[in-house]
């Protein structure tokens, strides 16, 4: 497992530990775009720790074989946190910081890890921001459509003629197949290799769906290059796209080149290349890393969203519980468990945990299927409007909407309250008064025992 560890900011053995829950990646890319982390621990004299994830990035423990079906099977969610228990444990005792809070930070997929480090490690970690984490969906129990919906919610509202402009190009492309116009449909979408038949059609509507998947998501109101270069804004430069064509179609492959083309170079798109068909219909993305994250969401983590074109303007999709249960026994020969994360990590029901901040943007798609009211005094959740996936987590930016510095100035004061209590607590632990009480408490043996009268 690998680990970055900037020190500059931290006040040695004092300061507090902020460690980052790796996600289904490579940890140099959360790290690069997880800004605010930086500016908090400059702000609070921390030290800053990136761990990756157990079979994603360079933190292969077969190598390349890895993913091979038999490797699989230490791929957990309980082992990628015991693997973050024992890290801290052992940078605590290497670097003299047996006495420094340590706050759990995570983004996604890494937000619901660095709520379950607190929830299951309480004893190592003080707190956890949870950054835009889908607790619920991932549990099993969102609205299947919720997502797909949302996704549309976000087009509508950048632009009242983008949904409607959508829906006609994908009825326009389900016309032509129903009629057998493959060469139409290659050459107004633009593919590499000839559509042919109805998977192909099949894999093309899912190719186009994940781009605004990917755009709403990535939703920020400047250019980043965070799973995909795109542009400010990409909602609205997209729905331009489409708005400027006089051909739906057309339009529908300008819109996707937002996102697939964003140098512009491409002259066409190889559908099967650049998206892979998986077990989580909002993308895997591609290469091993996104083997990895179809294996976890064959076996742990639910996403069985579906499309209808209905609540949403997508091409009707289904994903249900039996297709992934077909598809993953075919793919890893595994059965999904499909309550497990109820019943590991408590679904809805986390009352009993304390100390964690859900943070979710109302332009996310994920932010459905999350917490979003407060569940207690130390279950805060915080909305940032305007703010597209786990935005609270970058850096500052000029561009930022007004509600997401609120946010970061909020979540550094409970941050920084938590890390002041673990403080207080430790130090009255190692008051010699302390330990005297505790060892005056009479223990059974030495209560007197009354015998019986003989």
């Amino acid at each position: 497992m690998l680990c970055t560890s900037p020190t500059k900011f931290w006040k040695k053995g004092f300061g507090p530990i902020f460690f980052y829950t790796g996600n289904e990646g490579d940890i140099w890319t959360f790290a690069q775009n997880s800004g605010f982390i930086f500016e908090l621990a400059e702000e609070q004299q921390a030290l800053v720790i990136f761990a990756e994830h157990r079979y994603y990035g360079k933190s292969l423990p077969f190598g390349l074989e890895s993913t091979q079906p038999k490797k699989t099977g230490l791929l957990t969610v309980e082992q990628a946190l015991a693997d973050y228990a024992v890290l801290i444990t052992e940078i605590k005792q290497q670097y003299g910081a047996a006495d420094c809070p340590v706050i759990a930070f995570g983004g996604s997929y890494g937000g619901m890890l660095s709520a379950y480090m607190r929830m299951k490690y309480p004893n190592i970690v003080a707190g956890a921001l949870a950054a835009s984490a889908p607790l619920l969906s991932v549990a099993g129990l969102g609205d299947p459509t919720q997502f797909f919906r949302d996704v549309t919610a976000d087009f509508q509202k950048s632009s009242p003629g983008c949904v409607p402009a959508v829906r006609k190009a994908f009825q326009q492309l389900e016309d032509l197949f129903l009629s057998g116009a493959y060469d139409e449909i290659s050459s107004k979408m633009a593919t590499c290799n000839k559509i042919s038949n109805k998977e192909d059609v099949y894999q093309l509507f899912g190719f186009a769906r994940n781009a605004f998947t990917m755009m709403a998501m990535m939703n920020y109101p400047y250019k980043t290059d965070f799973m995909g270069h795109l542009p400010a804004n990409p909602v609205k430069v997209s729905c331009e796209q489409i708005l400027a064509h006089t051909d739906p179609i057309q339009g529908l492959a300008a819109l996707v080149g937002v996102f697939y083309n964003s140098s512009g170079l491409a002259q066409c798109y190889d559908i099967y290349q650049l998206y892979q068909s998986c077990a989580d219909p909002t993308g895997c993305g591609v290469g091993p890393d996104a083997e990895a994250w179809d294996y976890q969401v064959c076996t742990e983590i639910n996403l069985a969203f579906s499309s209808n074109n209905v609540t949403d303007m997508f091409p009707e999709m289904p994903f249900t519980e039996a297709m992934r249960e077909q598809y993953c026994g075919r793919k890893w020969h595994v059965r999904p468990r499909a309550h497990w994360l109820q019943i590991n990590f408590w679904g809805g029901d986390l009352k009993s945990a304390s100390n964690i901040i859900f943070s979710n943007g109302d332009l996310d798609p994920w932010a459905g299927g999350g917490i979003n009211s407060s569940l207690s005094p130390s279950l805060i959740a915080l909305t940032v409007r305007g703010g597209a996936h786990h935005l609270d987590l970058r850096g500052h930016n000029p561009a930022d909407p007004p509600s997401v510095t609120q946010v970061r100035k909020l979540e550094a004061s409970i941050i920084n309250s938590w890390v002041k209590a673990a403080g207080m607590e430790r130090a009255q632990e190692r008051r010699p008064g302390a330990s005297a009480l505790s060892m005056s408490i009479p223990t059974a043996s030495s209560l007197p025992v009354r015998l019986p009268l003989q």
